[in-house]
Order: C-alpha cells, then sequence, then structure tokens
C-alpha cells in the first residue's frame, strides 16, 4: 500500500490503537434488603404466584462424594500432603442466592444476585439499632 498524499488531498495514517480499557471492579453495595414474599413468575403452575423468600445455604458435607473418597486414599500412610492447598483467596464476598418457593404448589428454584457484605431478608434496617452500634454493645 501507499502512504502518502491521497487523491483527495488527504494524508493517509495508519490507525491508532485504542485507549487501554481500565478494568474497574464494582464495590458491593452496603446492605441489601429483601422482602420474604415475592410474587414471581412459577414454572410449574405457569404463571405468577406469590412466593417465599429464604436464603439458599449449602448441606453439610458427606464426605462420601467421588473427590472425598479419592482424596481420603491418596492422603493415607506416608509422603505428606499429596495435593495443593489452595491459598490465594481473591473474593471477599460470595454472590447472594435466594432460594424461591411456590406458596401454591412448594416448587423451589434459586435465583442468584450480585455480591454483597450485609444482607438482610425482609427486615426494616432502621427498627431497633440505636445511632452507636445497636445489637452489640
Amino acid at each position: 500500500s501507499h502512504f502518502g498524499p491521497r487523491p483527495d488531498g488527504l494524508v493517509a495514517r495508519a490507525a491508532s490503537p485504542p485507549p487501554p480499557r481500565l478494568h474497574i471492579e464494582r464495590q458491593p453495595e452496603g446492605m441489601v434488603n429483601i422482602p420474604k414474599t415475592r410474587n414471581t413468575y412459577c414454572r410449574k403452575c405457569k404463571k405468577h404466584q406469590p412466593h417465599k423468600v429464604s436464603q439458599y445455604k449449602t448441606g453439610k458435607k458427606t464426605g462420601k462424594a467421588q473427590g472425598d473418597r479419592r482424596y481420603e486414599k491418596k492422603q493415607k500412610g506416608f509422603g505428606g500432603q499429596t495435593k495443593p492447598v489452595f491459598h490465594k483467596k481473591a473474593k471477599t464476598t460470595k454472590k447472594i442466592v435466594l432460594k424461591l418457593e411456590c406458596s401454591k404448589c412448594k416448587a423451589k428454584r434459586m435465583k442468584p444476585i450480585k455480591r454483597t457484605k450485609h444482607f438482610e431478608l425482609g427486615t426494616d434496617s432502621k427498627k431497633g439499632k440505636s445511632e452507636y452500634g445497636g445489637k452489640y454493645r
């Protein structure tokens, strides 16, 4: 290709790269307060129904999953720690998962929401708290 004056009089120039995009991680909101009931779509009833909202909690580990059994077998005997132990934890929060239960047919589904440090279910955040620290004084 030929750089220099173009027939229309403009000078052709190589395109400059776009400015670097900065990755800005959004800070989690201060407090997330969610009502205990929510009118939302139920896949089983195929229409909107009132749903009971609760926070999803992971079940207790039984230690009988295939990975656990394999790990225990590998750890047995001499030889110290056999697999890497994870130390570089990057996140300070977890995504909140809501468990929605239909009040008519009792069908349950999970709905993940944003990351936050403080999460409340259907409580009035101002009620019962003094200006100086509230519950733990």
